[in-house]
């Protein structure tokens, strides 16, 4: 399906959670525990796995659309308190993702992140990680606009000064594959995160792989 390969990319974007890090079960547990907090009925994991790489706000839109805004952010806060300080859910990276990441920038790409994280708790895991230095770029989702709208992307494309034609969006969700379409990008889907290969499929990805290190291959070969 790599039809477009022969574009020789220059910038890879890459999503955060689901993608680089399998951060679901933290996501998910969170989450219950913040509706507990604030004493009301939780959503359920599989409707809060579904909103996975949405900012907050837009997330809460879906999981708690008849809820006024101040108990949304009484959730909010509570689920912020959890991911970052009182849970201790643990957030691998997927396999061989530090080694991939050094392979795509010894072969002069340039990576970023666009992520429905805020800036806090992605800062708090590329620390944790020490990934922070492979990336040139980063935007989140208290930062622009949530995907699916195009605007993290369009920002990174202005900040590092290439051209749409020459990135590409990897996400595990359908909200990057439509974000990157938005912003007039390509887009290789992810098969092992959140969203089903049926429905990133849908959204017409250049290709869909499985793990980790098909992504390298994907832009090494």
């Amino acid at each position: 399906m790599k039809t477009d390969k022969e574009k020789n990319y220059e910038l890879i974007i890459f999503d955060w959670d689901g993608t680089l890090m399998d951060s679901e079960s933290k996501i998910v547990n969170c989450f219950r525990k913040a509706a507990a907090d604030v004493e009301i009925s939780y959503p359920g994991d599989a409707a809060v796995r579904n909103i996975i790489g949405l900012g907050l706000k837009e997330a809460l839109d879906v999981l708690l659309p008849d809820f006024d805004e101040s108990i949304r952010m009484q959730v909010v806060d509570r689920y912020r308190e959890h991911f970052l300080y009182l849970d201790e859910t643990d957030m691998p990276l997927f396999a061989g993702v530090e080694e991939g990441l050094m392979q795509l920038r010894q072969h002069d790409y340039s990576l970023a992140i666009a992520t429905g994280k805020a800036r806090i708790g992605l800062d708090k895991v590329l620390e944790h990680t020490q990934l922070g230095e492979y990336f040139i770029a980063s935007r989140c989702a208290d930062e622009a606009i949530s995907k699916p709208h195009p605007r993290m992307v369009l920002d990174i494309l202005e900040e590092t000064g290439i051209t749409a034609d020459k990135a590409v969006v990897v996400g595990d969700t359908s909200y990057d594959i439509q974000m990157a379409h938005s912003a007039n990008t390509d887009a290789l889907a992810v098969c092992y995160g959140v969203h089903h290969r049926d429905d990133l499929k849908a959204e017409q990805p250049l290709d869909c792989v499985d793990d980790f290190n098909s992504v390298i291959q994907w832009f090494l070969k």
